[in-house]
């Protein structure tokens, strides 16, 4: 059966490989993006299929379709974008996560949220569980997007609880690939990019802050093996890679496959940083079958060719 599915955030970076994802299983696919930080060329490719389409849209507002699933990942995800207008980013996550719950009560839809390890904040907890509340500054300047986050979860189990909506729950953790924009202040396409003009790679800190990384296919499948569960099952589940890395590492893993001339230069620690961060995805495994399979070099060789040609 051909599912008429809605994602917000479509033209986004994870948007935009979900998509492509959706339609090649043969689904009608209905992708909603402002275009804040989402951008045209990621879809592009896509317009030629009768059953893809682009709808200019800002999910603070309500909207209305007829859809079997809506995943809704409208929402600036890096923490340039997200702070340039904090009260903006915590809009979109609160009033688009009710603007796109009451639309799936109204149509009776499926609906997925894609939440973030960033509700664990900088954790006391390692790896993180599931079950870890967080350790979340609720007035720092990552606010915005941590606490924008728990608050849609919040909305979530509570529209679930209320209303009976059928609902999941993803908590992504660092996701990279092809189609991050290059100036969105993530740490793997700024060592990237960096590393690819021979500028110095600029690590926070002393380097020793770890991070896991997965690569954007790995994510993909998570997302859709989470949608297609039963309906008993709402999540949270974190979809993410357990293989932990120092940022110190993975800069020179960078400047390895790049071939760069690029010297490692340090900067204080940004406000609220996580210093550890790595899922714990004993759940997904359980409930989802799912564990990434992608490797970080092969994944980082994919995305370095990406740049390569997106910032001639």
């Amino acid at each position: 059966m051909k599912k008429r599915i809605l994602v917000t955030g479509g033209a986004g970076f994870v948007g935009s490989h979900l998509c492509e994802r959706l339609l090649s299983e043969g689904n009608e696919v209905y992708c909603l993006d402002n275009y804040f930080t989402g951008q045209k060329q990621n879809v592009v490719h896509l317009t030629s299929n009768p059953y893809f389409e682009i709808i200019r849209h800002d999910v603070i507002n309500p909207f209305l379709i007829e859809v079997d699933e809506i995943y809704n990942l409208a929402c600036p995800a890096s923490p340039v974008h997200y702070q340039y207008n904090p009260i903006k980013t915590i809009k979109t996550s609160v009033m688009g996560a009710i603007n796109m719950l009451g639309l799936a009560k109204r149509v009776n839809a499926k609906i997925l949220q894609a939440s973030t390890s960033e509700v664990y904040g900088n954790p006391m907890v390692h790896p993180q569980p599931e079950s870890y509340w967080g350790n979340v500054n609720p007035i720092g300047e990552r606010s915005c997007y941590d606490e924008g986050k728990r608050a849609a979860e919040t909305l979530f189990r509570d529209y679930h609880a209320q209303n009976d909506v059928k609902i999941k729950i993803v908590r992504i953790f660092n996701t990279y690939g092809p189609r991050m924009h290059p100036n969105d202040g993530r740490v793997v396409s700024n060592f990237i990019v960096q590393a690819l003009q021979n500028h110095d790679i600029t690590v926070y800190g002393k380097g020793d802050q770890t991070r896991s990384f997965q690569y954007v296919d790995d994510l993909v499948d998570g997302m859709i093996k989470t949608m297609n569960t039963d309906d008993s099952f709402t999540g949270p589940v974190n979809i993410g890679n357990p293989g932990e890395f120092t940022i110190l590492e993975l800069a020179e893993k960078v400047i390895e496959l790049t071939g760069s001339k690029s010297k490692i230069v340090y900067q204080p620690l940004p406000s609220d940083d996580p210093l550890m961060r790595k899922p714990d995805i004993s759940l997904a495994k359980k409930a989802l079958d799912w564990e990434p399979t992608i490797k970080l070099e092969d994944g980082l060789t994919k995305t370095i060719a990406f740049f390569k040609d997106a910032i001639k």
